[in-house]
């Protein structure tokens, strides 16, 4: 699939995924604006400087931050073809009703916050260019709760329900918007969290990397909506 001359911008972009994403478009030839917390883990991640890529230091957990990220990927770039909103996490919990409210909300603001700060700097870009594509991050777990992942399942819900939502108000102005729901990544912190599963089952980025570069590909353009598993052999 090619790119070619298209603005990506991916958050979470110095993660596994994020690295893997953004490792496929620019393979396609796409222009990348990689978000993440700090210059210094963009700068780890992204060593050297490219003219086809802007990295973008910014706190999604702050509109104006995240408005900020999208000025400087317009400036530089002059357009915004897909937004891939990478960034998010994941903690085990407790049994709901002994969830404390900080433990629910930061659920809730790390994968549901960032996602509406990107979309709400992102979208009216896209409005202004003619469309583009938006593809969200949920999880299995966001279909069905799971016991002890309470606060992680709400948020990954909220996740699949604003793609939906989404979807329905942009499809006519030429916006894409879908997410996958993937089980276990293959990442360092899975691995030395779960150091007695078989990582072979799991869903390597690069795969995940590829069903993500496809739904924001034009091979893509009659798909709005989609919740997608991507679970390999877990």
């Amino acid at each position: 699939m090619r790119f070619d001359n298209q603005v990506v911008m991916i958050t979470g972009a110095a993660g596994s995924l994020g690295k893997a994403v953004a490792a496929g478009f620019a393979a396609g030839g796409a222009r990348l604006a990689l978000a993440d917390v700090s210059e210094a883990v963009l700068q780890q991640a992204y060593p050297g400087t490219a003219d086809t890529r802007l990295l973008l230091p910014a706190n999604l957990l702050d509109s104006a931050s995240a408005q900020n990220a999208v000025n400087a990927a317009m400036q530089k770039f002059g357009r915004l073809d897909a937004l891939c909103n990478i960034a998010g996490g994941f903690a085990m919990g407790t049994p709901v009703h002994a969830t404390a409210a900080a433990d629910w909300q930061k659920m809730q603001d790390i994968n549901v916050g960032t996602l509406l700060n990107a979309v709400r700097a992102a979208v009216p870009a896209m409005l202004a260019g003619g469309g583009g594509k938006i593809v969200n991050v949920g999880a299995g777990a966001g279909q069905k709760g799971v016991a002890q992942m309470g606060a992680y399942s709400a948020s990954k819900s909220a996740v699949i329900r604003i793609t939906e939502a989404m979807a329905g108000e942009l499809r006519e102005q030429n916006i894409n918007v879908n997410c996958v729901l993937p089980s276990i990544i293959d990442t360092p912190p899975n691995r030395a969290a779960m150091p007695d599963a078989d990582p072979k089952k799991w869903v390597a980025p690069g795969d995940l990397a590829a069903v993500i570069t496809f739904l924001c590909s034009e091979q893509a353009r009659a798909v709005h909506g989609v919740a997608l598993p991507v679970v390999g052999l877990s």
